[in-house]
């Protein structure tokens, strides 16, 4: 649909400029039409590059500069037309129009720069979110999550709604992975970038991607945690430090592992399964296994049975938040 609209807007451009100059010869019109259709492509590309690069943030930051930046020189303009400067007036014509356009651009350029210091547009950009039919809700994504893939399946069953947001720094931080000398690092980063391009093919997952930094902040996790109050956004991750400072920061956080560990089934005291022993466990005696879902299930007195697959009675189930752990007896 966006490609149908892009050659519409040129062929559009061509066939209005081109009948200015229907009673020139051919050569003529086919040339206007020519650069009319050369300058609309340049246009669209401008105009998409700035839709992608601005942030809603910044470009309302951008129309408060412009805006006091006129009146402020409408201002000046009033006051140097007071003092009746003779020696300038002929010359008027050149310093009121300059005056509006240098306080116009300089205060414009000052509310740009210095856009994630200006309180009062995180309640211009977030009213007009919430004044529309239905509010956006943004997810951001952070390394860990990305890496990890389990986030790419979610969305193929329709759980996780709103759009994704990957960050830009993100972005730096996987492509530094990914180019690691380390060959565990390497795979893992080269792996985060194939989720991505696998996400962005999905016509159902709707992935957007800000270039939005904050130069004065270091760390990858304090940058995601003030995009997230910026955005209005939740975070998702798999990283438990992330998670308990945007916690102690109110922002939300959808964390995958709590979410793999609720959707685990649920094990009481008493009940039978079967496990195969692959390991040792810490204790004397134990023996280690795991079930099909990764929990790891400790069995007493199991050593003996190493290498063996046994039927256990569950004793205890213990939640970390590292993941769940099932304590168990064997069944003889």
């Amino acid at each position: 649909m966006i490609i149908i609209l892009r050659i519409l807007f040129i062929v559009l451009s061509m066939l209005f400029s081109s009948l200015y100059f229907v009673d020139k010869p051919f050569y003529i019109i086919l040339a206007v039409a020519s650069v009319a259709g050369v300058v609309s492509l340049l246009v669209l590309i401008l105009v998409e590059y700035v839709l992608h690069t601005f942030s809603a943030r910044t470009f309302a930051a951008a129309i408060i500069g412009l805006i006091i930046g006129f009146t402020l020189g409408h201002l000046l303009n009033l006051a140097y037309g007071a003092l009746h400067i003779t020696a300038l007036d002929e010359y008027s014509h050149i310093i009121t129009p300059l005056i509006y356009h240098l306080t116009g651009f300089f205060v414009m350029m000052f509310f740009v720069i210095n856009y994630e210091e200006i309180s009062f547009l995180d309640k211009i950009v977030s009213s007009s979110e919430e004044s529309s039919d239905e509010k956006i809700a943004y997810k951001i994504l952070d390394t860990s999550v990305i890496i990890d893939g389990r986030i790419a399946d979610i969305c193929d069953t329709g759980f996780i709604e709103g759009i994704l947001v990957i960050p830009n720094f993100v972005l730096n931080e996987l492509q530094m992975i990914a180019d690691s000398a380390d060959s565990i690092k390497r795979n893992r980063g080269r792996r985060g970038l194939d989720i991505l391009n696998k996400m962005q093919k999905d016509q159902s997952i709707m992935v957007k991607i800000t270039d939005m930094d904050f130069a004065d902040i270091n760390e990858v996790d304090a940058k995601l945690v003030k995009l997230a109050k910026i955005m209005n956004a939740k975070v998702v991750t798999n990283d438990f430090n992330l998670n308990k400072v945007a916690e102690f920061h109110g922002v939300p956080v959808l964390n995958i592992n709590q979410l793999s560990n609720a959707l685990k089934p649920v094990v009481l005291p008493g009940e039978e399964m079967r496990v195969a022993l692959i390991k040792e466990g810490k204790d004397q005696n134990q023996a280690i296994g795991y079930l099909d879902d990764g929990t790891m299930v400790v069995v007493e007195n199991g050593r003996r049975r190493l290498n063996d697959e046994v039927d256990v009675t569950v004793t205890s189930v213990l939640q970390t938040t590292a993941g769940r752990m099932i304590f168990t007896r064997l069944k003889d």
